[in-house]
């Protein structure tokens, strides 16, 4: 039976809604948290943080990995909720016995000028 048949899906089936990621090992934590990030998508624009250029900074220390980001506004319906679906999200790629801080920072402001060109292109901020 097909899934269109109405077959059940497993929680092993992986269902994207995004564009389609090419999967490969990372060749550091770094790498694995730019990969996992770019999986993690705003809920109300639908595209992922890093197209959006919401994310300024991941770097690794004797601490851990460090997330330096920010929303389009601080008024932002996902402030709450965003550094906790980043910090799992890089979490999962890079295992447990890496810890991961993600903060949450507003200098500089986001603005529409930070996006990837596909990004504005698809909201119809540039052709």
């Amino acid at each position: 039976m097909s899934r269109s048949e109405g077959a059940r899906v497993s929680r092993s089936d992986k269902v994207s809604i995004g564009p389609t990621r090419e999967q490969t090992a990372p060749s550091s934590a770094v790498e694995g948290a730019w990969g996992a990030l770019g999986c993690v998508y705003d809920p109300e624009l639908c595209l992922d943080v890093v197209s959006l250029g919401l994310v300024y900074r991941v770097w690794e220390d004797e601490t851990g990995l460090h997330v330096e980001m920010t929303l389009t506004t601080p008024g932002c319906p996902a402030a709450e909720a965003m550094p906790e679906i980043v910090r799992h999200a890089v979490q999962d790629a890079v295992g447990p016995q890496v810890a991961v801080d993600v903060a949450l920072v507003w200098d500089p402001p986001w603005s529409p000028a930070m996006m990837a060109e596909d990004a504005a292109a698809a909201l119809g901020l540039r052709r």
